[in-house]
């Protein structure tokens, strides 16, 4: 099989679980790095067994974090990246279109839309589709918004929900969808959204405060998807009580109830998310800090993993 000249870059932190299919719907990309946070399951091994070269990334809970410092020292060789998260999964269809969209010389990057499953089922309502992402984009052209939450303690260390900045008539859309499967129990969803929750609480905090939005994509009614989304973000931020609304909007309004119990019990989960948020909000607000990093606590950060390195240029 010939292989598509895509670098991939997968974020990785105990996820034996959800490798192994992901990297499996990778094959036809040239390269595929996997940049790992230390994993104590056999993520390393998975991925080395199956092709990707491994590189650790030590966070030293300062910007940058790991997607944006991989972008900046990665040898890729090739110039378009695409970002793919370990419960991803890419179609032939898709590798297909992006083998095509690539050769356009006038754009620098292309939204992946995202079909998210929970409980098996695909969440088609509720507002969870469309979910377009800046994913495919040329290396030296991208980076990733800083949205000011490196400092909250339990974030983690990868980008989750910020966004790539690229300049709005330089992207297109893809047709074809990528897939959003996690293969791990809902222990670990109430897990990472508990770690979420910590990261939106600050951006809920930026967004009241006035700290604006210079470094990143943006609030524009006019603007693409994403910049669209935040803008209604500045409204939501303000509303009364957000965890009802929340279920009322996604369930009812946007029609969650047709994607059956699935689509109830992700309702129900999401309002629950909104609590939290809303708590750690007060946290901050009226506490005047969520769990932040003091700086005694900050390492300097380690050196690059020089013989990961030389082993992958």
């Amino acid at each position: 099989m010939t292989s598509i000249p895509v670098s991939v870059l997968i974020p990785a932190k105990n996820e034996e679980e959800n490798l192994p299919a992901c990297l499996a719907s990778l094959t036809q990309a040239d390269e595929v790095f996997v940049v790992d946070s230390d994993s104590d399951d056999r993520s390393v091994e998975i991925a080395e067994s199956l092709g990707a070269k491994v590189i650790q990334f030590d966070f030293n809970g300062r910007w940058p974090k790991k997607k944006n410092w991989s972008l900046e020292n990665l040898p890729f060789r090739n110039e378009w990246v695409l970002i793919v998260d370990c419960d991803e999964r890419i179609t032939p269809e898709s590798w297909a279109e992006i083998a095509e969209k690539i050769k356009n010389p006038d754009l620098d990057g292309y939204y992946i839309n995202r079909r998210v499953f929970f409980l098996g089922k695909w969440i088609r309502h509720g507002g969870k589709y469309p979910d377009w992402n800046l994913r495919l984009f040329r290396h030296a052209k991208g980076r990733y918004e800083n949205l000011n939450t490196e400092d909250i303690r339990n974030t983690g260390d990868n980008e989750v929900h910020e966004h790539v900045m690229i300049p709005h008539e330089k992207v297109g859309y893809l047709q074809e969808d990528m897939l959003h499967e996690d293969f791990r129990d809902l222990y670990h969803w109430l897990a990472r959204h508990n770690r979420y929750s910590n990261w939106e609480a600050q951006v809920y905090y930026n967004l009241l405060t006035g700290m604006g939005d210079r470094g990143t994509i943006g609030a524009n009614l006019f603007g693409d998807a994403v910049q669209r989304k935040r803008f209604l973000k500045k409204i939501w931020v303000r509303l009364p009580f957000k965890p009802f609304l929340r279920f009322v909007l996604f369930y009812i309004l946007r029609l969650g109830f047709l994607d059956g119990y699935a689509g109830y019990v992700y309702g129900r989960l999401l309002s629950q998310y909104e609590y939290q948020i809303g708590v750690k909000l007060y946290e901050l607000k009226f506490g005047g800090r969520l769990n932040k990093v003091a700086p005694s606590d900050n390492i300097e950060q380690s050196e690059l993993k020089q013989n990961n390195l030389k082993q992958v240029v």
